[in-house]
């Protein structure tokens, strides 16, 4: 009966590729796995057809390996990318249109007939546009490794979490605008900007240099910034003639260039992505003639910490541009590092190929203006021909705010403290304990409307703000034991980089008074009017325009772009070097070790679209906030790790208990597993409640 149903179940699924038709009750049966008859002849088309069959694929055994390659990653941002090509090229072709003549399509006539009124037909215009992005990047890499047949000592490492923490707070303490919170309320927004207004106005009537009132202090030199402690604050006014842009400042000094950061990223040895996967691969037998190396390379650093961010922003631009409020713009770039260095090392290791950590604020405000290819379409009276003026309109008509925000928040926080007793093997060992990479990337491109005129009923609030901190602790203790071979070791190399720059697109001198007719526009769209004013319809900045695309904006225009970016990197490594139990390891034995050359790195840019024109008409006032500071400090703490082991004497006092139980019974407490970066801290008590 059992096989009988397993013959059964056989049939059944076989059956579902093979079944035939019993006609005479029209249903499906299996057919049970039947095989067609052998003396079925083979149709003689299908006889060629099977012949002339052929294939260029190669048939290769099965392999069940699963073979993965992570794809190397690229920061080499010497300046932020330019992402505006394509949106001015769209922006040529756009402009070339609007000097075609297709009034009849969509556009209104600016004349009626006799004895009618006709109503001005609008349209509905853009709506607002707000973007919060928060990218968070936590990650506990403590490493263990152990080389000898000896008990591991445990080491706490709670102590590296205080002080980054610490750290982060001393560099937020030089920027004012890093606790700026997320927000798309107009009322806080219009907050965050009178804010920035009073702190720039209370810098430029007290004159201090630098937030916290210290004079600026500078290394000797700026490639090595070791040892170096500087604060520096410049702001400005005057939008015409503002002497922050086009400079660029590097640690609070004027340079002609900014520096390339492939020129500085360290060497990360084993650690570093091959540049070329394919590289080197081969099916021949690799063979090696002679004896083993006696070599060890440890990397215990090699960390990269990256955020990058790159805004174009578009909005609603046009050529000319009338707001009958207060126009308000601010740029402000709020850049700080602190980093701790301070190395422990015995004699016994050669420090002599050790570099010295570089840490850079890189910061610069450009503007350029937009050729919109007008020249080209404007007629002129050598022409032999009376210029073109707009003779239709087309209206479209937002009620209220229109808010475009893009607020962009990037975190890390990364800890890779490892603790290592390591020896001479014999052999060839690589050894990688670090080598971690986290990088945080954000693009936003806003695509926004093309008109030929905007107005704005109420106030412009042009707002882009940068904040970057970077905190590295890189503080490492390396012991050998005597008799050790000697060896190498790279405990700094470090680099710290924050770059930012803010690129407005608009000429500064654009602002003019605000003439009648754009007064008698704003008139004519509330009251429906469909008759284009004359003056509109004449102003130069038109010519050579068939038609107008208007935009009427009865409340405010809000065009903030936010950018914070937090990078803490702690990467403290403890390195105990151990006599080999085999002797002969010992021997002609090549140690290298790598603790350092860690790369923190923040790169913001905000290319910002204030228009592509000539002329913003403005009927109240005019207000430019531009501030820079730069925060830079060196620490040199000398926290220590778990106590060392007790002397012989201590021991000998103890008793052996003391050595068998010490440090048996601890663990540790892990409390950062929630993405909230607020609560992403870790319990900088948990070495003592453990």
């Amino acid at each position: 009966m059992h096989s009988e149903k397993i013959s059964e179940i056989i049939a059944h699924f076989i059956g579902l590729f093979d079944t035939a038709v019993e006609e005479a009750r029209a249903r499906n049966v299996y057919a049970e796995g039947a095989r067609p008859n052998e003396d079925v002849a083979i149709q003689p088309e299908d006889e060629i057809r099977a012949a002339a069959f052929s294939s260029d694929l190669q048939l290769k055994d099965f392999d069940p390996s699963a073979p993965y390659r992570s794809l190397a990653y690229d920061i080499n941002f010497a300046h932020p990318r330019f992402y505006g090509h394509a949106f001015e090229e769209s922006l040529a072709k756009l402009s070339d249109l609007a000097h075609r003549d297709f009034s009849g399509l969509h556009y209104i006539p600016s004349f009626s007939m006799p004895g009618e009124d006709p109503e001005l037909q609008v349209f509905q215009g853009p709506g607002s546009m707000v973007a919060h992005v928060a990218q968070v990047n936590i990650l506990y890499d403590d490493d263990y490794l152990n080389m000898t047949d000896r008990d591991a000592e445990f080491r706490d490492t709670s102590f590296v979490t205080a002080q980054l923490l610490y750290l982060q707070e001393k560099a937020e303490a030089a920027l004012p605008f890093i606790s700026l919170d997320r927000t798309d309320s107009a009322d806080a927004l219009k907050t965050i900007a009178d804010n920035i207004h009073t702190y720039v106005n209370s810098v430029l009537e007290s004159g201090t240099p630098g937030p916290d009132g210290e004079l600026q202090t500078y290394g000797s030199d700026d490639t090595d910034t070791s040892g170096q402690t500087y604060s520096y604050v410049d702001a400005g006014r005057d939008i015409g003639g503002n002497e922050l842009t086009g400079a660029i400042y590097i640690n609070g000094k004027l340079a002609d260039a900014a520096p390339v950061l492939d020129d500085y990223m360290p060497d990360r040895g084993i650690a570093k992505p091959p540049e070329d996967p394919e590289t080197g691969k081969t099916d021949l037998p690799i063979e090696q003639h002679s004896g083993p190396l006696n070599s060890l390379d440890v990397a215990a650093g090699a960390n990269v910490l990256a955020n990058i961010v790159a805004i174009t922003d578009t909005a609603v631009i046009s050529s000319v541009t009338a707001v009958m409020g207060n126009y308000h713009q601010i740029d402000a770039i709020s850049q700080s590092y602190v980093y701790s260095d301070h190395d422990h090392i015995d004699s016994m290791f050669d420090t002599s190929g050790s570099a010295a950590t570089v840490a850079k604020n890189i910061a610069s405000f450009q503007r350029s203006v937009y050729d919109d290819g007008a020249s080209q379409h404007a007629t002129s009276a050598d022409t032999g021909h009376d210029p073109i003026f707009p003779t239709a309109w087309r209206v479209s008509v937002v009620d209220g705010d229109v808010s475009f925000v893009n607020w962009i928040e990037q975190y890390h926080f990364i800890n890779d403290n490892d603790t290592m007793t390591i020896t001479a093997t014999g052999t060839e060992a690589t050894v990688l304990t670090g080598g971690n990479a986290s990088v945080n990337f954000a693009s936003m491109f806003g695509i926004g409307m093309q008109y030929d005129l905007v107005i704005v009923g109420g106030n412009v609030l042009d707002m882009n703000v940068i904040s970057q901190i970077a905190v590295l602790y890189d503080n490492d203790w390396a012991r050998g034991e005597p008799g050790a071979p000697g060896a190498t070791i790279q405990s700094g190399n470090n680099l710290i980089w924050n770059l930012a720059e803010i690129h407005n697109v608009g000429a500064n001198d654009r602002f003019q008074a605000m003439p009648d007719y754009m007064v008698q526009t704003q008139k004519a769209i509330e009251e429906r009017d469909a008759s284009m004013p004359a003056g509109l319809a004449h102003d130069a900045n038109f010519a050579g325009h068939a038609g107008l695309n208007v935009l009427y904006i009865t409340g405010n225009l809000y065009d903030v772009n936010v950018i914070k970016q937090v990078s803490l990197l702690g990467d403290s490594d403890d390195v105990t070097h151990a006599i080999s139990a085999i002797a002969q390891n010992n021997q002609n034995a090549t140690i290298h070790v790598d603790t350092g050359s860690n790369a923190v790195v923040n790169i913001a840019q905000i290319l910002d679209y204030d228009t592509f024109g000539h002329t913003t008409y403005l009927g109240g006032q005019l207000y430019s906030d531009a501030i820079l500071i730069q925060s830079g400090l060196v620490e040199h703490d000398t926290s220590q790790p778990q106590s060392a082991p007790l002397a012989n004497e201590v021991i000998a006092f103890l008793g052996d208990d003391a050595t068998h139980h010490a440090g048996s019974e601890d663990a540790t407490i892990n409390g950062g597993h929630d993405l909230s970066w607020t609560l992403t801290h870790p319990d900088v008590m948990q070495g003592v409640t453990a």
